[in-house]
């Protein structure tokens, strides 16, 4: 029997973002100039902190906005100015490794699917790990995950990543559970609450303070 392969339309190689495919790097896995997306606010300043988050039913997104906050008010408290600290925050898909390589910390929060980290926080560490690999060496990162009876499984990936990057584990990975466990509980929206919101801020206080005093 004979098969007649005939191509897809619309299916197109090479590097998204408007790159242009190089035979040797074709899905652009060393690529590190900044590409179209979310400009660096402040690009002057001395020092970046960098959130990167991605959010199935919302859980995870109020966990990084709860961070953003908690690094601000610390900054604030420390009377640091809009120089000192700058903290970015990226959706997974959006993060480049320019991002990466601007910032002096990193948080990345992610919900678990599956007993792994969400596909689109895994396709951002494999889209930037090898552009920023052996030059994020030594700048510290924690973790902050959403699960629903666990999150342990999704935390040990992302270490796993982070240890890869050299990067310095500032504090023990931060794991909320919705405690959802049927379908119907899994694919509801979610709502963090206060003590949940009041650990992710003490988290990202704890990381912009880090970075403001200089602690190595």
């Amino acid at each position: 029997m004979r098969v007649r392969m005939r191509s897809a339309g619309g299916i197109s190689t090479g590097v998204s973002h408007g790159v242009t495919a190089d035979p040797s790097d074709p899905a652009g896995l060393l690529q590190t100039e900044r590409r179209p997306g979310p400009p660096l606010h402040r690009p002057d300043a001395a020092m970046r902190l960098l959130i990167v988050w991605h959010s199935r039913t919302g859980m995870a997104r109020q966990m990084a906005e709860a961070l953003l906050r908690g690094a601000v008010r610390a900054t604030q408290d420390m009377e640091a100015s809009e120089n000192d600290l700058v903290v970015d925050i990226r959706r997974a898909q959006d993060a480049q490794v320019h991002d990466l390589l601007s910032a002096q910390g990193f948080l990345f929060c992610a919900p678990e699917n599956l007993a792994s980290m969400s596909g689109e926080m895994k396709e951002f560490f494999d889209r930037c790990y090898y552009g920023a690999l052996g030059r994020l060496n030594g700048r510290p990162v924690a973790l902050a995950i959403c699960g629903g009876s666990d999150g342990e499984g999704a935390s040990k990936q992302m270490a796993r990543i982070c240890q890869g990057w050299r990067l310095k584990s500032l504090t023990a990975p931060l794991i909320l559970r919705s405690g959802a466990q049927t379908p119907e509980a899994v694919a509801a929206a979610k709502t963090l609450d206060s003590i949940g919101v009041g650990k992710c801020m003490d988290l990202g206080g704890l990381m912009a303070a880090h970075l403001l005093l200089g602690v190595p």
